[in-house]
């Protein structure tokens, strides 16, 4: 039953993960594609779907807390949780949540790094454009 639940949680949350590479495809692209200005834009992108589905499985699937089904805690005369169908519904519903919890972190940080290098990339424009000379007219 617990490797079960281990693969469940694991296909949810790989699940979860390919929805946000799904919903964030475009803009992710757009905004690597617009500062990075080159080819390099899809090596990176491709990098961060890859970082999406680790950031999203890692999140969902979290073993410290599956372990409470296999092993008896030592200092305590508790015994292991069964899996019932409650837990199995809490433990699903657990996965959603800790896995797209996870993946907003990791899209924020990289939509907030994202800002900051466009209005460096833009300041860098402006200033450019302002330092070229102007063409000579005959």
């Amino acid at each position: 039953m617990f490797i079960t639940l281990l693969a469940v949680t694991f296909f949810i949350s790989l699940g979860v993960s390919a929805l946000a590479v799904y919903f964030f495809r475009r803009p992710i692209e757009a905004i690597l594609q617009r500062i990075l200005q080159d080819e390099i834009s899809s090596a990176w992108s491709r990098y961060l779907y890859f970082a999406i589905f680790v950031v999203g499985v890692s999140s969902g699937v979290r073993i410290w807390e599956l372990e409470k089904y296999i092993t008896q805690r030592v200092l305590s005369d508790m015994p292991v949780p069964e899996l019932n169908r409650d837990r199995w519904v809490l433990e699903v519903y657990r996965t959603i949540i800790e896995s797209m919890q996870g993946l907003a972190w990791l899209l924020l940080a990289f939509f907030v790094i994202a800002l900051i290098a466009f209005v460096i990339v833009r300041i860098a424009e402006v200033f450019g454009k302002a330092k070229e000379p102007e063409p000579l007219e005959k």
